[in-house]
This record gives C-alpha cells, sequence and structure tokens, in this order.
C-alpha cells in the first residue's frame, strides 16, 4: 500500500510562484513513476506532468518552461514548483503513483493523494 499526501497549495497573484509537496509512504516510491494532475471546477482531470522511475520528465504543453519536478529520495518527498502562475492554473492538485500503463489517463494510476487547492487570482 502507498499513501500520498499532498501540501504547499494556496492562494497566489498572477506570476508568483507555489511549490507543491507530495509525500509518499508505505513503499519506496523509486518503484512508481510520479505524476501531477489537476482539476478545475467543471472539467476533467488534466495531466500536468510525470517523473519517470529512471529521473526522465514529461510535461503538458501549457505548463513547460513554467513548472518543474522534482524529487529528494531521503525525504520521499516529489515537489511540483510553480512558477509564472496565471489564471488557468486555478484548480485542484494531485499526485499520483503510476506503476505501469498510459501516463495520460488518470485511471490508470495506482494511488492518489487528497488534492491540495491552487488559487491564482488574476
Amino acid at each position: 500500500q502507498v499513501q500520498l499526501v499532498e501540501s504547499g497549495g494556496g492562494l497566489v497573484q498572477a506570476g508568483g510562484s507555489l511549490r507543491l509537496s507530495c509525500v509518499v509512504s508505505g513503499r519506496t516510491f523509486s518503484s512508481y513513476a510520479m505524476g501531477w494532475f489537476r482539476q478545475a471546477p467543471g472539467k476533467e482531470r488534466e495531466f500536468v506532468g510525470i517523473l519517470w522511475r529512471g529521473g526522465s520528465l514529461s510535461y503538458v504543453e501549457s505548463v513547460k518552461g513554467r513548472f518543474t519536478i522534482s524529487r529528494d529520495n531521503a525525504k520521499n518527498t516529489v515537489y511540483l514548483q510553480m512558477n509564472s502562475l496565471k489564471a488557468e492554473d486555478t484548480a485542484v492538485y494531485y499526485c499520483a503513483a503510476l506503476k505501469d500503463g498510459n501516463h495520460l489517463k488518470w485511471d490508470e494510476y495506482n494511488y492518489w493523494g487528497q488534492g491540495t487547492q491552487v488559487t491564482v487570482s488574476s
């Protein structure tokens, strides 16, 4: 069993930054690719980015150059650094663990955190 707990959300002005954290417990998260998703009101859950087991990264086009995923193995934590935030980034952000499958499809992921709200004011 794997437990994921996100934190770091909040209210920020457009152009500002936030760093989200996702603490992973239960099993070493090096066995999983770690993804980030977001869901805005009335919209479907959207893939944001993923840190693959080998360390490579993939992002959705809309956040490239602004968001960065990283991890701290000693702390069993994955981070989502978000810079140059825009109003359209407002959503609940989730981290999720993927063993195998299509990383773009949220229902392929094995474990999810509870989500953290990010609100960007324009």
